[in-house]
């Protein structure tokens, strides 16, 4: 869990590939891992999607994404995941993570929900949908009370505004759609290489 942990500390860009589609996801998946991407995550929108994450587990990291059941995270930890993250913040996620040893990303919005979840010992804790609840602004204004949240902000984040989080406080940034929408892979390889060097 430790390793993991650190990995996503030291890359600070957190893609989140979300697509219903298995092969759609692992193409744009390996277009980001050719631009130097070493962490991502794949939103589990269907079961068809556990096979993206056993194909992409193969060359990097892969957070499965969108849990909210015990069924869901063990089959994706037989699929290769090796953390999972959750749109919300429960108990038993956090009973799955201790059993499992594997890291737990919760899924927080307000300054209760998140110190809550730092009670709890959820090593990173998601703040989403971070541009809906004020962006930059919003974690600056949640850090200042509680620097020693691991805070990593989701949701319509743009590329650009990486830097913004990152000088704020936020550990990591979790992006989605403005990494890969309506770009060919080619395109995906260079934004990621791009913000890699921009934030390194």
């Amino acid at each position: 869990m430790e390793n993991v942990m650190d990995l996503i500390l030291s890359e600070k860009i957190y893609p989140i590939v979300r697509n219903n589609n298995a092969q759609a996801a692992i193409d744009i998946a390996h277009a980001l891992i050719d631009g130097g991407i070493k962490i991502l995550e794949i939103t589990v929108e269907n079961p068809s999607l556990y096979s993206a994450i056993s194909e992409i587990s193969k060359d990097v990291i892969v957070c499965a994404g969108g849990i909210i059941t015990q069924q869901q995270a063990e089959q994706a930890f037989e699929s290769g995941a090796k953390l999972f993250s959750s749109p919300i913040f429960q108990m038993n996620m956090v009973k799955i993570s201790k059993s499992k040893r594997r890291l737990f990303i919760a899924g927080t919005s307000t300054p209760n929900e998140a110190y809550e979840a730092w009670k709890a010992r959820v090593p990173l804790i998601k703040i989403f949908p971070v541009t809906a609840l004020g962006g930059v602004q919003y974690i600056a204004d949640m850090l200042r009370p509680m620097p020693f949240l691991n805070i990593m902000p989701m949701g319509h984040i743009q590329l650009h505004e990486v830097k913004d989080y990152i000088s704020v406080g936020a550990k990591a940034v979790g992006v989605g759609r403005n990494f890969y929408e309506g770009l060919s892979f080619s395109e995906i390889t260079q934004r990621a290489k791009k913000v890699l060097s921009e934030i390194h």
